[in-house]
């Protein structure tokens, strides 16, 4: 029997029909047509040039009508929303089959999950932090939509801007009206148009208006927004009958032995839950495989270099140096990161160019500016010393560039910082001085002249548990052809000059600073963020919206935010002198 005839025929009888899904299609468009990030050639109503560089938002509180006006809910649905990540897509699942007349959804959280705790969402929900880089942590609550990116005036000069529409009352509903035939699955296309945000019927001068907002009460850049939301949604199509989204196969672990020991994985109660990974589960056999490996010189060509050797725990596993050394003394151009706090990474280096941890791994053995050697070498080598190791951690002695990335991947995600003077006053098991908690709300609060607030910014790019939103940002050094950054492996214009943003958790101990290593003192770093910020096409659009120059921080502000920081040192690596 046809399908529709038989799910008509349910209906007919009084009979459950089967559940449908809608899947939606996000379309980001600007000016009608498809959004291109980064490009100048949207225009304001009051005749700006701008350009988008970051569109990013939550939908929640789904709804269908039904023919007699009622509203179906659809509990507990939540989606994240990117343009430049590419997430534009979200499903619907477990709809009673039927026709439907409209549907209805919101812009942001209800207030319950505004207000809920971040760190309770599995590592792969749209409302865990390190998924989606749009709750305040520290302050509570989530960014409904963050909108930003560069405008031009009449005069040319350039400008950023950076508006974050948050806190309970902007909630926006949102009604899109249709025919949403559900009697089986369907696709609903559904156009948002960035610019008609900006455009719609309150339009937004950023000369005249402001170029960023926090969303506080009374702010008309929000109330703007709120108004022009709804309009900038549109339903382009409703088709039914595709087929459901496959689900991935299952994930089986690679090699696990016989007998093995699960690792006890440590982390802050508030860190979001981190998507470690399924086909490399920690154990304690292959963690401390990887250990052992970290520390061994047979990974270099001469045997004079370990992983440690650039990476040693007392900096946290920074390279002291400004720049690493590898084999015959050969200089790099950048500086080696820390190694804590990866398993919420999904791209390494400076430049991200490494997928995962166990590709990672690998490339420091082969290049020629570092260890400089083979893998095939490594494997012969490891094969004569290490092979009853492998075969403790594995499912056999065999040893593979495989199972060394494994193995290396294993004990780096057990390498967690969470234990500093910051997190045990967050615990109630001390307190912050004076003016370390002064550096403490600068660090949180934006800076925004327009609205009264004057603070230091930098919770941005660094907010979170994490301190930071491991994006890759340019953040106003003078961009060189030498290095471009992660230009180098995305290709992107939009990409020239930017590099991934570090964790300061630890950051006093990690010195010098920047890919580069040009700083070597805190002050400055904090001297370059209220000074010497460069403004070029590129520039994080947090930094551009203020004026040349940077944030223009006096000297108590640097000196409090520095002493602040200085508490964000995790207790196994701070001198114990310090430690209370």
């Amino acid at each position: 029997m046809h399908a529709l005839r038989f799910i008509s025929l349910l209906l007919l009888l009084g009979l459950p029909a089967r559940a449908a899904t809608l899947h939606a299609l996000l379309r980001h468009q600007a000016e009608q047509q498809t959004l291109l990030l980064d490009s100048w050639r949207y225009q304001s109503r009051a005749g700006e040039t701008f350009s988008i560089t970051r569109a990013s938002y939550l939908l929640s509180g789904f709804a269908l009508q039904r023919g007699d006006g009622s509203w179906l809910e659809l509990a507990e649905t939540v989606a994240w929303m990117d343009a430049a990540k590419k997430r534009t897509q979200f499903a619907l699942p477990e709809v009673p089959a039927g026709r439907y007349t409209a549907l209805r959804f919101h812009v942001g959280v209800d207030a319950a999950a505004n207000a809920a705790n971040p760190a309770q969402y599995a590592s792969d929900h749209p409302l865990n932090p390190n998924v989606c880089g749009l709750h305040w942590s520290w302050q509570g609550g989530y960014i409904f939509l963050a909108l930003e990116g560069n405008w031009r005036g009449a005069d040319g000069a350039p400008g950023g801007f950076s508006y974050h529409l948050a806190r309970d009352a902007n909630r926006t509903t949102i009604v899109l009206k249709g025919d949403f035939d559900l009697t089986g699955d369907a696709t609903a296309e559904i156009g948002f148009d960035l610019a008609a945000s900006l455009n719609g019927a309150k339009p937004l001068s950023f000369a005249k208006d402001g170029v960023s907002t926090h969303s506080q009460p009374g702010d008309p850049i929000a109330a703007a927004l709120v108004a022009n939301l709804p309009g900038a949604f549109t339903l382009k199509t409703v088709t039914s009958h595709v087929p459901d989204i496959a689900r991935p196969s299952e994930v089986k672990p690679i090699g696990l032995p016989a007998k093995f020991t699960p690792f006890k994985f440590k982390m802050s109660r508030t860190f979001p839950i981190p998507p470690l990974p399924r086909d490399n589960p920690l154990i304690e056999e292959r963690v401390a495989l990887g250990e052992r490996l970290f520390n061994d010189t047979a990974l270099s060509r001469d045997g004079t270099l370990s992983c440690a050797s650039c990476h040693p725990r007392e900096t946290a596993f920074a390279d002291p140096r400004k720049s690493s050394v590898g084999v015959e003394g050969r200089t790099g151009t950048r500086q080696g990161m820390p190694l804590f706090n990866l398993a919420w990474k999904t791209s390494f280096f400076w430049d991200g160019r490494a997928r995962s941890l166990r590709e990672q791994a690998l490339i420091p053995i082969q290049d020629h500016m570092e260890m400089d050697e083979t893998l095939d070498n490594v494997v012969k080598k490891l094969g004569k010393s290490s092979g009853e190791h492998f075969a403790r951690a594995f499912d056999s002695p065999e040893v593979t560039p495989e199972r060394i990335g494994l193995a290396l991947e294993n004990y780096l995600l057990t390498l967690t910082s969470h234990d500093s003077k910051f997190d045990r006053a967050m615990r109630g098991e001390g307190k912050l001085s004076t003016e370390e908690q002064r550096g403490f709300e600068l660090f949180m609060q934006e800076r925004e002249p327009r609205m009264g607030s004057l603070g230091a910014d930098c919770f941005h790019c660094h907010g979170g548990a994490l301190f930071t939103d491991h994006q890759f940002r340019n953040n106003g050094l003078a961009i060189t052809e030498a290095d471009l950054g992660r230009f180098r492996v995305t290709k992107a214009a939009i990409d020239r000059g930017t590099f991934s943003t570090p964790s300061l958790r630890n950051i006093a101990v990690t010195a010098p600073y920047m890919h580069d290593g040009r700083f070597s003192t805190l002050e400055q770093v904090l001297d370059h963020y209220s000074e010497g910020v460069q403004r070029t096409d590129t520039l994080d659009p947090n930094l551009a919206k203020h004026p040349d120059g940077g944030l223009h921080l006096t000297a108590e502000e640097k000196r409090s935010v520095i002493a602040f920081l200085k508490t964000l040192t995790d207790r196994q690596v701070e001198p114990v002198s310090r430690r209370r």
